[in-house]
């Protein structure tokens, strides 16, 4: 089977949003029973209108920075974060002088936590004979950069 391409950013995307949304396009990556996978360009003075749908829903945003509401509460998001909007909260997204860049990860079905055991962390006992699993390799990630090596007008460590 050929490897497949989806193209998404420049060129690649249309208005897109839910009814009220302006200033926005934007490219579906991936969509079907499991879910949505969205790349999003909000403009100056963009708005994804407060709304809710019953799926858990990840806004991660990568590029530039904005607004996001969830349920009453109001925050300041930029490229590096991320933000849940839980399923039946009404949530929604805008900038004012900038422009924003996003990914949208929208999780179809029932969170895993209705699943007993797979949030909790319970685990079966061992059969006798039975070993546990070998120690994991790797190490932990390396210390954020100092703030005075941080260009403030990308978002990115230099």
């Amino acid at each position: 089977m050929p490897i497949q391409v989806i193209r998404f950013g420049v060129g690649h995307r249309r208005p897109d949003g839910p009814p009220g949304t302006r200033g926005l396009t934007g490219q579906v990556i991936h969509s079907d029973g499991r879910g949505i996978v969205a790349e999003l360009a909000f403009g100056r003075n963009a708005l994804i209108e407060p709304h809710s749908n019953p799926n858990t829903t990840y806004f991660i945003v990568i590029e530039g920075g904005g607004w996001v509401l969830v349920g009453e509460e109001r925050l300041r998001v930029a490229a590096g974060e991320a933000v849940v909007w839980p399923p039946h909260v009404v949530h929604g997204a805008w900038t004012e002088h900038s422009q924003m860049r996003a990914f949208v990860v929208e999780l179809a079905g029932a969170d895993d936590g209705v699943v007993p055991g797979i949030v909790a962390g319970a685990a079966r006992a061992l059969e006798p004979g039975e070993t546990g699993v070998s120690p994991a390799e790797g190490s932990l990630a390396g210390r954020p950069p100092s703030p005075e090596r941080v260009d403030r007008s990308s978002g990115e460590p230099l």
